[in-house]
């Protein structure tokens, strides 16, 4: 299983800029994707972006496409995404997951998770 640790969050103001980092511990294989998704208090973990490691797929929820971009590090094992022009309504706590996975929306598919990392956006 890989080990997945967070960083970047914190408090911002609308239309400020973040930049989440995940660090994780190994690969699994060809279809391994490392994913972003976020949870506001009382409402469901959503799907937000993620990246196919081996052939740079991008996905994007629509709510974020155009203000938030994923990407990665090979050589570090790093996923990054950055978050531009952020809303009071990108409030949330975000975490990043892994795993061999077919539908990156879906997180029953991923089968790491890593803590989690508040970010806040006062408007």
């Amino acid at each position: 299983q890989v080990q997945l640790v967070e960083s970047g969050g914190g408090l911002v103001q609308a239309g400020e800029s973040l930049r989440l980092s995940c660090a994780a511990s190994g690969r699994a294989g060809n279809a391994f994707v490392m994913g972003w998704f976020r949870q506001a208090p009382g409402k469901l973990r959503e799907f937000v972006a993620a990246i196919r490691w081996s052939s740079d797929g991008l996905y994007y929820a629509d709510s974020v496409k155009g203000r938030f971009t994923i990407s990665r590090d090979n050589a570090k094992n790093i996923a990054y995404l950055q978050m531009n022009s952020l809303k009071p309504e990108d409030t949330a706590v975000y975490y990043c997951a892994a795993g061999s996975v077919r539908n990156v929306r879906d997180r029953r598919e991923y089968g790491s998770w890593g803590q989690g990392t508040q970010v806040t956006v006062s408007s």
